[in-house]
């Protein structure tokens, strides 16, 4: 490892690290739902291997439990994950700089927000271009190799060698969703055009379409940051990943959408819709939980997620509310003018790395544990987890139970959700289609599929993190979600859009243009 630019990363993490640790809530241990939510710095064994990914309220997985001894009964390897809380990644990141600064990161881990970039410049990353066809074949074999060649190309130390092994999506996972049985209860038909849309919206908050007295309907909306709100940003032809603005061709030449006249004409009319309550007025407030809170409880009708998980909700608003709803696909919607879409993104960051060492004995182990994950004659077993608390035998066939943070240990190894296509995900959701089960994953099934009719991928996909490194203010979108929440809640008219625009290219955004199109010309030559 290269010292001396370990302990530079170290040291500017560090830094940061001392800052967070003065802000309340971080860098303590807190009770949050009844799980210990510390700084992720837990007595690891040395014959076991810590990851570090996505949880999202579910219970650690500790050397012993029984999560723990089905992963070591199948892999042969121990496998512990301490209760780190996900959060859009904002404290999993800041967990995960704590432990990079006290220079104890987890053996395999989630990169997030671009941390991969220095941590690879650094040396603080295992070199997996040799190890992966050696030793975890069926991970390497599972990625197509223009993927692979994809993240070569992306290697920041311009060495072309793999640090990170990708999420590779072939299927358009991220839709808009729409309340049917709203539509049904106002006699409604789906929208196809934008007006239709916005009437629909109106009779949604307007009209009681779940039907309880109460005006407490929220039409749609999304998360801070202006994210997940796809089935808006879509409708106006804007390549738009999670709130992330994308790198799209526009008027033939890749440009950041979010500095088109797509995005310009689409903040106005979010802009009349929140005005009109249309939009849920705590959009640009709500966080992870505030939001699926909400959609959970019954009263949004239209959002983005992912089709092939609305089941979960379906059965969340019904355990609630005792209403089954019909969650159905919105079609991709277009502007006038536009071409609406849902985007799509096959290359979806980063999965795992891991942690550069020079125990061999380690190294074996996480090769095993990566071998597996890539392994698809396994994928079922991590899909159904522990038998009487992820999933229960029926008719002698294993079935995945509702999801219930405050009873299961979260699973780990999902690689059906990062390295999967389309068929996998239709065939998991078959397995789940029991008497009591079927009306909600049937939703899921249909939806999935239904949504691929409206996806359409970006010019700028599998372009690296690090093109932002010398401007990191770009890659975090700051400029970006200043002026577009401002714009949408009336404190900026849309005039403020200019200014954001001359503003985001003197600051770095020419540069990281240039950059781009020079990325784009040796992607496409």
């Amino acid at each position: 490892m290269k010292s001396k630019s370990v302990k530079r990363l170290l040291s500017v993490i560090a830094a940061s690290v001392m800052v967070l640790s003065m802000l309340p809530g971080c860098g303590s241990s807190d009770e949050v739902d009844g799980k210990t939510e510390s700084d992720g710095k837990e007595a690891v064994s040395d014959k076991d291997i810590e990851v570090w990914g996505t949880n999202t309220g579910y219970l650690p997985v500790e050397a012993g439990s029984e999560l723990y001894n089905l992963y070591k009964e199948m892999i042969g390897v121990g496998i512990v994950q301490p209760y780190v809380e996900w959060n859009g990644g904002e404290t999993y990141l800041e967990q995960l700089n704590l432990r990079i600064a006290a220079g104890d990161m987890p053996d395999i881990f989630t990169p997030w927000n671009g941390i991969e970039s220095e941590l690879i410049e650094s040396g603080a990353l295992l070199d997996l271009t040799d190890l992966l066809p050696e030793k975890a074949p069926h991970l390497w074999e599972s990625i197509p190799e223009e993927m692979w060649d994809a993240v070569k190309a992306n290697d920041p130390t311009g060495e072309n060698r793999i640090y990170v092994i990708p999420q590779v999506l072939n299927y358009g996972r991220n839709g808009g969703m729409i309340r049917q049985d709203w539509l049904d209860n106002l006699g409604l038909k789906m929208p196809e055009t934008q007006e239709e849309f916005v009437e629909v919206l109106r009779a949604f908050k307007n009209d009681d379409p779940n039907g309880n007295g109460v005006a407490d309907e929220i039409a749609t909306g999304g998360r801070a940051e202006a994210r997940w709100m796809g089935q808006l940003f879509g409708q106006f032809g804007i390549a738009m990943w999670e709130g992330y603005p994308q790198w799209d061709l526009y008027d033939g030449e890749i440009t950041y959408s979010a500095v088109t006249q797509n995005m310009k004409d689409c903040l106005k009319w979010m802009s009349e819709l929140y005005a009109e309550g249309l939009l849920d007025p705590e959009t640009l407030l709500n966080d992870k939980s505030a939001w699926d809170g909400k959609i959970n409880s019954g009263v949004v009708g239209v959002w983005e997620h992912l089709p092939q998980e609305c089941y979960n909700y379906a059965e969340n608003i019904y355990n609630g509310t005792g209403v089954k709803p019909e969650i159905a696909i919105l079609p991709a919607i277009s502007a006038p003018g536009y071409e609406g879409y849902y985007t799509q993104r096959q290359m979806n960051g980063g999965g795992f790395i891991v942690a550069n060492t020079e125990d061999e004995e380690k190294i074996d182990k996480i090769m095993k544990v990566l071998d597996a994950y890539g392994n698809q004659d396994m994928w079922m077993d991590f899909y159904n987890g522990v038998e009487g608390m992820h999933s229960k035998v029926i008719d002698g066939e294993a079935v995945r139970l509702p999801d219930d943070p405050s009873t299961q240990q979260n699973l780990v190894l999902a690689p059906y959700n990062s390295i999967a296509t389309i068929d996998f995900q239709v065939n998991v959701l078959s397995t789940q289609l029991t008497d009591d089960r079927e009306w909600a994953v049937s939703q899921a099934i249909e939806n999935v599929q239904k949504n691929q009719e409206y996806v359409k991928g970006f010019a700028g996909d599998g372009l690296p993190d690090s093109i932002y490194s010398d401007y990191p203010d770009i890659g975090n979108r700051t400029l970006y979600i200043e002026y577009a929440t401002k714009i949408i809640t009336g404190e900026y008219s849309i005039d403020k859009f200019d200014e954001f625009i001359e503003k985001w290219y003197a600051s770095g955004g020419e540069k990281v243009t240039e950059l781009v199109r020079e990325w784009y010309a040796d992607k496409t030559k």
